[in-house]
């Protein structure tokens, strides 16, 4: 038996070696000595007897049997050769009683090459293990700075509490968001139990990756198991079936192929223009259909109360706009405080599918999670949630590019300032808020290149800002964008600070009743389908600026004449598309050139920014030293594109 077992271990071995002949790729095994001959070693490691993950197993030590073995390991010695008898009696052994004796191995880039047992190896890949005992000696080369060595550093500092070694990704960041969306800490170890539940996890989960073609696709099964931990638990995934965990996994499998993507992001930085066939069919449809045709059912779901957050107040005004402009074609309601009510946001969203809403908008990140799984589980709806940069299909996203506002304002302080100090309070470092930073500081650096910004966080632990601003001795702020209603004061927008007293300068704002218009508008002529026309596999994220009225700026009718005539050159030629924020050569804090050859910042490169332009004093707060409210809400709102943190430390 064992004879027949080794022929068909053989032809596929062969197999393997003529597929890569063909390609022109190294047919046999590779070969640790080889690639570590020009590498700097910083140290070794003994880790003692480990479970190995066989398919991380790619190579032997030395050359001495590489050419023994396809770069499968799978046989290519004649079947009467010494190697073929040793071959068969292992596979004998393994059949009868099976193959106890650890092997001996190197760890090199959490890749495994064979000390001793290269036969039981191939042995037991030809029968499909999943794992192999050994004895494993780390190999540790000193970093580099490449992609691939910034992996493996964070693979290090995670396997320290997980002390797993099969969990790999293909992607900077991944291996603290694990933790993240696991409610681990990276100073907590895992226990035994835990161990055993994350190993039950990923493997029926690997199974049904590979089921739906995975191995097809260029990106691990640690990024698929990542970014369904974003929608799905691990309580949830271990109470699922395998039928049931495929089947859901099925139904996000576009949004796992756009991990492939480099920019899986689709930015759509203007409105559409309805065509005008669309619009006069569009009103013969209506006259014709009079008053029984049935009203677009509309929901808002925010997490907090006008009365509370400035945030929930402008989405709550162009709520209110909305039913204003368009209150004979719509039904709207709106439900505030969503995860301090007795139901749950799920159930909450569930609820308005079963009344029939048409459309359903979330207006913070920290829902996108429910967002995505209601998204997800009734197509026939459709879902927004107001956050960027989220690369998910069954959902679009929308924002504003309010950088481009505070660029209006970062001119105004930049003018107005006497002391050249400026402080700008910002709240939490998700995407799209750096850019917002650093447009403000570049408008202060064009009119006053000595002026300084001086940033701080309002939901840094242990920080009371107001105190903070106070030791700065500065004479200009950029706080809170609006007044919340519930906490009225006069520090919001950019304001100077005169013998004590406070004068407004200027105010950025949020114009949504326009962006909700633009939308509901798109659904009911038809236009909305027309976004996804493409052949390019993106997710849909609306990110429109001043040219679409969705954000603006109001400056005080005081400010000097020179000041107001430069603020509105600058918004003519940003609405008109004629200039950005961002043009000419930028620096960072570092005294890096950010820009392009040309003086150009691409538009991923500015939802993406995770650095500092150089006239910022301050630094971008890593999650653990923010509030435990903020860290849930920048949980939520990271992606697989970006990571707020910059460089990750674990």
């Amino acid at each position: 038996m064992a004879v027949g077992d080794y022929k068909r271990a053989l032809r596929q071995g062969r197999k393997e070696y003529q597929a890569n002949l063909a390609k022109g790729v190294y047919p046999y095994l590779q070969v640790l000595e080889e690639l570590t001959s020009n590498i700097e070693i910083e140290s070794e490691v003994s880790l003692g007897i480990n479970d190995i993950p066989i398919d991380r197993i790619v190579g032997t030590n030395s050359h001495a049997r590489s050419t023994a073995f396809a770069s499968n390991f799978m046989p290519l010695l004649d079947e009467d050769s010494e190697f073929a008898a040793k071959w068969i009696a292992l596979c004998d052994i393994h059949l009868k009683e099976g193959i106890r004796d650890p092997i001996k191995c190197y760890e090199f880039m959490n890749r495994f090459y064979v000390i001793e047992g290269n036969k039981r190896v191939s042995v037991l890949k030809y029968f499909g293990a999943v794992e192999i005992t050994g004895e494993v000696t780390r190999i540790i080369p000193r970093p580099d700075g490449s992609h691939e060595s910034n992996i493996y550093r964070e693979f290090l500092q995670f396997f320290k509490v997980a002390y797993i070694n099969y969990l790999w990704f293909s992607k900077e960041g991944n291996f603290l968001k694990i933790l993240q969306v696991l409610g681990r800490t990276k100073r907590e170890d895992w226990d035994t139990d835990f161990q055993k539940d994350f190993r039950s996890c990923y493997v029926r989960f690997s199974n049904a990756f590979k089921a739906l073609g995975g191995e097809k696709l260029h990106i691990t099964v640690g990024d698929a198991l990542l970014e369904f931990l974003k929608i799905f638990s691990l309580d949830d995934i271990l109470k699922q079936s395998d039928e049931d965990l495929k089947e859901e996994l099925s139904k996000i499998w576009e949004s796992i192929q756009l991990l492939e993507q480099d920019t899986p992001v689709g930015l759509q930085m203007q409105p559409l223009e309805e065509p005008a066939h669309k619009g006069i069919v569009n009103l013969l449809t209506s006259a014709l259909s009079g008053s029984n045709k049935k009203k677009l059912k509309i929901a808002f779901v925010h997490d907090k109360t006008k009365e509370t957050s400035s945030w929930t107040y402008s989405h709550e005004l162009g709520r209110m706009y909305l039913e204003d402009v368009m209150g004979d074609q719509v039904e709207i309601t709106a439900i505030d405080s969503v995860f301090q009510r007795e139901k749950t946001p799920d159930e909450i969203l569930e609820e308005l599918v079963a009344r029939e809403f048409d459309v359903i908008f979330t207006t913070t990140p920290q829902l996108i999670q429910q967002t995505l799984k209601a998204a997800i589980n009734h197509p026939q709806v459709k879902f927004l949630n107001c956050s960027v940069n989220m690369a998910y299909r069954h959902l679009r996203t929308y924002y504003g590019r309010m950088y481009e506002a505070k660029f209006l304002c970062g001119l105004i302080a930049g003018a107005m300032t006497k002391k050249n100090r400026i402080a700008y309070v910002a709240d939490y470092p998700i995407s799209g808020m750096i850019a917002n930073i650093n447009a403000f500081a570049r408008g202060v650096q064009i009119v006053n290149p000595q002026a300084k910004v001086y940033l701080r966080w309002s939901t840094q632990k242990d920080q009371n800002v107001n105190e903070t601003l106070e030791k700065l001795d500065v004479d200009m702020i950029s706080h809170q964008d609006m007044i919340t209603p519930g906490l009225a004061n006069r520090k919001f927008g950019l304001y100077m600070i005169e013998e004590d007293e406070i004068r407004g300068l200027a105010m950025p704002y949020w114009n949504w009743g326009h962006f909700y218009e633009r939308i509901i508008r798109s659904i009911l002529s038809g236009s909305w389908d027309e976004v996804d026309d493409t052949e390019e596999l993106k997710s849909i994220n609306y990110w429109w600026g001043l040219s679409s009225n969705v954000v603006d700026m109001i400056y005080s009718e005081d400010l000097p004449e020179g000041v107001q005539q430069l603020v509105q050159f600058y918004k003519r030629s940003i609405t008109h598309l004629m200039v950005g924020p961002f043009d000419g050569y930028i620096h960072d804090q570092q005294g890096r050139l950010r820009a392009q050859e040309d003086g150009y910042i691409s538009t991923n490169d500015i939802v993406t920014m995770d650095w500092l332009i150089d006239n910022v004093i301050g630094e971008i707060p890593s999650t653990a030293e923010l509030t435990p409210d903020a860290q849930k809400l920048i949980t939520s709102s990271q992606d697989g594109s970006s990571d707020s943190e910059g460089v990750v430390e674990l």
